[in-house]
């Protein structure tokens, strides 16, 4: 049984993000289970097929791969609270994940099965739909990081990402955060100078 709170709200999040009714939330009853992951904690190895979705209660979490050729971390994206979280292509092919998703502080996150999500998609049209918004919001994330890589400067990433997720710089650390814009720590450290200058 979901604590009343977080059964509540993957509700109303549920019913925002693709429409779901009553029948259709009692459908999914049993169906989520409360998960708790630590810091530096992870939702999914790298190499690992993922089989869940998760509604993240509370908490934040970053993607990233390693290069195996220098070690080095990159990150891909940082999710927050109130966000759906899982690896998309190896959710829908059973493939081997090639990334880590690790939580960057302790973290909360509601949890179903891809076996419960299947189900779901053939008792309701509304579930259905809510497979088609997932895909869409990451078929929508990779092309916006795609293109902000190829059109914006760096200094535009930076303002995208503060503008997306408020108080990233409280959260996350500047070695993650230019990691994630493509850049290294001077040349973030020069960016937040010339910010503050302006402001």
């Amino acid at each position: 049984m979901l604590p009343a709170a977080a059964h509540a709200l993957l509700a109303q999040n549920l019913q925002a993000f693709a429409g779901l009714s009553e029948d259709d939330l009692r459908l999914a009853d049993g169906a989520w289970t409360l998960r708790s992951i630590a810091k530096n904690d992870f939702f999914n190895f790298r190499n690992s097929v993922c089989r869940h979705v998760g509604f993240i209660v509370s908490g934040l979490f970053r993607v990233y791969y390693v290069d195996p050729a220098t070690a080095e971390e990159h990150n891909m994206a940082f999710i927050p609270e109130g966000l759906f979280l899982t690896s998309l292509k190896s959710l829908l092919t059973g493939e081997a994940c090639p990334y880590y998703i690790a939580a960057l502080e302790d973290s909360e996150l509601l949890v179903i099965t891809t076996e419960q999500l299947h189900r779901l998609y053939g008792l309701s049209h509304g579930w259905e739909r809510f497979g088609r918004r997932l895909a869409e919001q990451y078929l929508i994330f990779q092309q916006s990081k795609a293109e902000s890589l190829l059109f914006q400067s760096a200094e535009q990433r930076y303002l995208t990402l503060l503008q997306q997720l408020p108080g990233v710089t409280n959260r996350v650390s500047l070695g993650h955060i230019a990691s994630y814009l493509g850049i290294k720590g001077p040349s973030l450290n020069r960016i937040r100078a010339q910010l503050g200058k302006e402001m």
